[in-house]
């Protein structure tokens, strides 16, 4: 639910008064349970067959922690009669973390794209094709899961503690899970204005565990808590089991049509604008509602910049390059048609848009922080001379004043301004029993600090310690995998630098709520093309694992930068969603490669279904780079889209917070300045144009019509993100999880009709 849209109104709890002392308490409830972790991985399960589906067809993956919330508040809402202890919001927390850890591996493990690349479309010229069996697609995506989980925890405290980036989906599935187990209490304005609710457990104050009776209700009124107007009014009461049950609905509907999509597989392709264009020039309607979907969740800005994208793509670029003869082939075909040519442009645009966004996400700090920087070593030459520039001021930790590094306030300054805002609740006092658990005791303990508290946090030992262990784990991976194809001195500079790219995406992820997951993987290859010498027999494959271990380190690193985000909201163990994430990643990494194995062994992979068009783009990238040239033409159109788009990302990030922003095409969705498109944006899309580019239209049009369905529920009915979201959710994980139902069809080969 979004935090700038609504909250649970209903009859307000006895909260303290002015004349009595306003005092924090740790959050109730058990952070670390054997329930909470098997609801997570229930969930995550479908989250993974879900993001498999979709990613091998058009390589969209979502993390989906919004409807992982819900799916398990429904799964303990359902058992609530024998549940011996309530499900509280840290215990909520710890289900999404499981299931967000679990849900990306498809993505992560490279399942959708660069391994789909190394089996199929690796000639033999490059070392290829790369045949795993099913022991080293385990080893290869247990490798690639773990580092990247421990390598952000250590980024938690700069960039969640001292900065309070703002992680907006991170603060959305606070705020869900905050009302969900409200029992209908309002929550103040401040609680949901990001720049002050923002310390340890400052939303989860506001809650209350909702499961402990199976009669408890929770409908309310949804309010508006800015002091703007309110933007309809009336509006339906939030209850969950409403929700539930249009998730439920919704689900069960696009299931019924993924099923009626084997039968019937015309259903996939409708010839709208006539057989010509679609058989000709790919010019259908794929009306599944996951893609309508994935266009709610995407937004209206997003994905009418994908179909901008299409029209230049297929209606443009596409019968230009079939008439003049620069493609030849079927407009279909990836070697010789026109669908391959255009994606020489998508790249051209993939790779500017990278360097761009991420070079302004990696140098701004410095360039905001260069006079203050330039001012220190002035004194510290005229204190000690070139000596006093290598040898610190002070010895031991150096207290940061407010107005210096940390622009928050005091924990005493902002308790006492929040005191006037922010009712605070008391909650049972919790005391530590084991590193995960806290149980209530009959004492009472007060928590008023920025960080949770000592026992609760991630160790020093335990990050060094798995940091080395994760990083020989991936390595160790790649040579099983691959053997002296591979160097080793490449996969140890691959993992190095995705530990710095990963910086560079859950900061990025942190200040726009985009992970740029496409670009940091491109930049990967666009580096190693510079250190691995062309002659090299394994360069186009050293390409791709780099460019796959820097991807996978990036993605990690963001979802569980994000579910922290969410966990230091409402309170939660930074400790246990880390084990929880975890854990999540081991059993995605196994599942994703069986389902992975099962998809590709049934279905032709590429193929009419599964086009996997992001492992082309892998592909393509690789030998880009690497100097194995492009069709003719297309260099020319790579370098004018690349210079176009490189000009058109400069001004999107400068522009960030006007009313035109959104307007600009192209580039990284830093759409902060339009809050309503992006909040729930948790997808992986690195260039609004470029999916447009490089998929296929019927896709694209599906999403298109989500959009304008997001459009005009949330800007022209001016109506809460909740309910379109489940709506959007059901749909997405219904053909998801259905899809597995027609896998066994297939394989057990009963007839299409």
């Amino acid at each position: 639910m979004a935090p700038d849209r609504g909250s649970v109104e209903d009859s307000a709890p006895p909260y303290l008064t002015d004349t009595e002392e306003h005092v924090k308490y740790l959050p109730e409830g058990q952070q670390f349970t054997v329930r909470g972790i098997a609801a997570g991985l229930a969930v995550g399960f479908i989250l993974v067959c879900s993001n498999m589906y979709f990613g091998l067809q058009t390589g969209w993956v979502s993390m989906m922690t919004m409807p992982a919330s819900l799916l398990g508040f429904g799964i303990f809402k359902v058992l609530s009669r024998h549940l011996t202890f309530p499900f509280s919001p840290v215990e909520n927390v710890l289900v999404q973390s499981v299931a967000g850890g679990m849900g990306i591996m498809p993505l992560g493990c490279g399942f959708v794209g660069v391994l789909p690349a190394m089996e199929y479309l690796l000639k033999p010229s490059e070392q290829g094709p790369i045949n795993l069996s099913m022991w080293k697609l385990i080893v290869w995506s247990l490798g690639l899961c773990y580092f990247g989980v421990v390598f952000a925890v250590p980024l938690r405290r700069q960039v969640i503690i001292r900065e309070q980036l703002k992680f907006p989906s991170g603060f959305s599935t606070a705020v869900l899970i905050g009302v969900l187990h409200g029992k209908g209490q309002t929550q103040n304005s401040s609680a949901l204005d990001p720049s002050k609710a923002a310390t340890f457990g400052s939303l989860a104050l506001e809650n209350r565990p909702l499961i402990e009776a199976d009669d408890v209700d929770v409908d309310g009124d949804i309010i508006d808590p800015t002091e703007e107007p309110p933007r309809v009014e009336s509006v339906k009461d939030f209850s969950w089991n409403s929700n539930i049950r249009l998730l439920l609905i919704t689900f069960g509907i696009s299931g019924v049509y993924t099923l009626c999509t084997y039968f019937f597989p015309v259903l996939r392709n409708l010839p709208i604008f006539g057989t010509v264009a679609a058989d000709t020039w790919l010019w259908a309607l794929n009306p599944s509602l996951a893609y309508v979907g994935q266009g709610v969740i995407m937004g209206p800005s997003t994905t009418i910049h994908m179909l901008l994208g299409a029209v230049v793509g297929w209606a443009v670029l596409s019968p230009l390059a079939k008439y003049r003869g620069w493609a030849p082939g079927l407009i279909d075909d990836w070697e010789t048609g026109s669908k391959g040519w255009i994606v020489w442009t998508s790249l051209a645009i993939m790779l500017a848009d990278a360097v761009v966004s991420l070079g302004y996400i990696a140098l701004s700090p410095l360039v905001r922080r260069a006079p203050s920087i330039v001012a220190t070593i002035e004194r510290r030459f005229q204190r000690g001379g070139l000596k006093g520039l290598f040898t610190s001021e002070r010895n031991g930790y150096v207290p940061v004043h407010n107005g210096e590094d940390d622009p928050r306030p005091s924990v005493a300054a902002r308790g006492s301004e929040e005191a006037d805002t922010v009712p605070h609740l008391p909650s049972p006092a919790v005391e530590r029993r084991n590193p995960f658990e806290t149980q209530p005791v009959h004492s009472q303990r007060t928590w008023d600090e920025d960080d949770a508290p000592p026992e609760q946090l991630v160790g020093g030992k335990t990050v060094s310690i798995g940091l080395v262990v994760s990083v020989l784990i991936c390595i160790a991976s790649v040579h099983i995998t691959f053997g002296n194809l591979v160097p080793l001195y490449a996969t140890i500079i691959a993992v190095l630098m995705a530990m710095i790219l990963s910086i560079m995406g859950v900061r990025a992820l942190g200040e726009t709520d985009l992970n740029p997951v496409s670009g940091i993987s491109k930049l990967a290859q666009l580096f190693f093309a510079l250190i691995i010498p062309q002659t090299h027999k394994s360069s186009v494959l050293i390409n791709l694992v780099a460019g796959a271990i820097s991807e996978a380190g990036a993605l990690q690193a963001g979802d569980l930068m994000q579910d922290l985000k969410t966990g230091h909201l409402l309170g939660a163990s930074p400790k246990a969603q880390f084990w929880g994430q975890m854990i999540g990643a081991t059993v995605g990494a196994v599942v994703s490669a069986f389902i992975y194995r099962l998809y590709t062994s049934v279905y032709d992979v590429p193929g009419d279904l599964f086009q996997v068009p992001t492992a082309f783009v892998w592909i393509s990238t690789a030998r880009l780079v690497t100097g194995k040239g492009l069709p003719y033409m297309a260099r020319e159109f790579a370098i004018g889209a690349a210079v176009l788009f490189a000009v058109l990302t400069a001004l999107r990030t400068k522009a960030i917070g006007k009313s035109w922003h959104a307007y600009i095409p192209g580039g990284i969705a830093v759409a902060v300045g339009k809050r309503i498109q992006i909040l729930h944006n948790e997808l992986e899309i690195l260039a609004n144009y470029v999916p447009g580019m490089y998929n296929v239209p019927s896709f694209t049009l599906a999403r298109t019509i989500g959009g304008l369905l997001s459009w005009y529920w949330r800007i022209y009915l001016r109506k809460a993100d909740t309910p379109l979201i489940v709506l959007a959710s059901g749909f997405i994980l219904g053909e998801g999880f259905l899809s597995i139902v027609n896998l066994i069809l297939e394989s057990s080969q009963v007839p299409h009709l």
